[in-house]
């Protein structure tokens, strides 16, 4: 950016305006993903860190360990007119009636009991489908057991998929692929093939309209791959580990599109491995 012929008191105040967007600019996609719960302080005081927000643990389950939240110091200044949106997901392994946070790129055995859990930073509607050795994109979510079918998701809430149930590998070697679309306004590929419309003419994407599972809903790999690219660009992604040194005591990966737009979408490949 060029400055030209400007004050002294102007290049004062653009240089501080600059220097915020780069701090913001270098959060990572794990900082971005809290920096909307995170107000910037007031000048010239110091103030306390105020408590993390805690999502509402799902219906049945016992309230998850939540992750240590980032204090971000820097005033954070979205890009667009919203915050960036994010999405967190991590791999939940069973052990008897237990579960914990595993390493997303774990490879699991015969037996294996896992589960995906999902949160967002904001309100908006969730897509999850699986791949298996048939080459079909299945219907994870929406899902009948969880809000009847309704992808609509609150932020700060974690999802677990499949609901009342778990993933259990079985003997054959193999890799299982998911695919996830967070986006802040309903995709109309995909509620299309996903529901349908409980009255005549209505439009996908209209909420207003009842909307019904299709049992059968099935998926290309020329539809999954479009969407890929289209809204795989310009995220920012971060995996997170327990065992590396601070305070991040949690393992899972963070995916952030910092656009700031109100047509804000993000996605992500899971593989899950087994031998």
């Amino acid at each position: 950016m060029k400055l030209i012929g400007v004050g002294l008191l102007a290049l004062t105040g653009i240089g501080s305006f600059l220097a915020a967007q780069q701090d913001s600019k270098q959060l990572t996609a794990r900082e971005l993903f809290y920096a909307a719960d995170s107000p910037a302080p007031p000048a010239h005081k110091t103030t306390k860190s105020q408590p993390a927000h805690k999502p509402a643990p799902v219906a049945d389950e016992a309230p998850a360990k939540q992750p240590s939240v980032p204090v971000v110091t820097a005033a954070y200044k979205p890009q667009g007119p919203h915050p960036a949106l994010g999405l967190r997901y991590t791999i939940l392994k069973k052990t008897g009636d237990a579960q914990a946070e595993t390493d997303t790129d774990a490879v699991f055995h015969a037996g294996d009991r896992i589960r995906l859990a999902v949160e967002t930073n904001d309100d908006g509607y969730l897509y999850v489908v699986s791949r298996g050795s048939s080459g079909t994109w299945k219907v994870l979510f929406p899902s009948p057991e969880i809000k009847d079918g309704d992808n609509h998701i609150q932020r700060r809430v974690r999802y677990e998929i499949p609901s009342g149930y778990t993933f259990t590998f079985d003997e054959q070697a193999g890799e299982e692929k998911l695919f996830i679309v967070l986006s802040r306004q309903p995709e109309g590929d995909l509620d299309g093939l996903i529901y349908s419309l409980g009255q005549k003419g209505a439009a996908p994407a209209d909420a207003q309209k009842p909307k019904m599972l299709l049992a059968s809903a099935a998926l290309s790999d020329d539809l999954i791959g479009k969407m890929r690219n289209a809204y795989a660009r310009d995220l920012i992604v971060e995996k997170v580990d327990d065992e590396e040194t601070g305070p991040k005591k949690e393992k899972a990966v963070y995916s952030v599109n910092p656009s700031g737009t109100a047509d804000s979408r993000v996605v992500a490949d899971v593989a899950l491995r087994h031998q």
